[in-house]
């Protein structure tokens, strides 16, 4: 079965870094876009970035352009979020994601705690 377990996580400074991995493992990686969301108390959980199956081509949401950059090594099956110049806006649980289309079902891993706080 499909599972994505995310790491890396945790408190940072505002200005800091961070990067999330996702290793994958139940499906064919290589084959499938995959996705980046966050989701902040009181809010709704909203897409951050995704990346295509080769990785040729990226998307990110407005507020994290130019400071976050979403990655994966299909050789090993993981996806990565490189997340630099954090704000403390950036707070949320970061959650990998994987979906298909044709049966309408998103595959979600168990999130990642990032807190951004002097």
């Amino acid at each position: 079965q499909v599972q994505l377990v995310e790491s890396g996580g945790g408190l940072v400074q505002p200005g800091g870094s961070l990067r999330l991995s996702c290793a994958a493992s139940g499906f064919t990686f290589s084959s499938y876009a995959m996705n980046w969301y966050r989701q902040a108390p009181g809010k709704e959980r909203e897409l951050v970035a995704r990346i295509s199956s080769t990785g040729s081509s990226t998307n990110y949401v407005d507020s994290v352009k130019g400071r976050f950059t979403i990655s994966r090594d299909n050789a090993k099956a993981t996806v990565y979020l490189q997340m630099n110049r954090l704000k403390p806006e950036d707070t949320a649980v970061y959650y990998c994601n994987t979906q298909r289309l044709i049966t309408q079902t998103n595959y979600w891993g168990q999130g990642t705690q990032v807190t951004v706080s002097s």
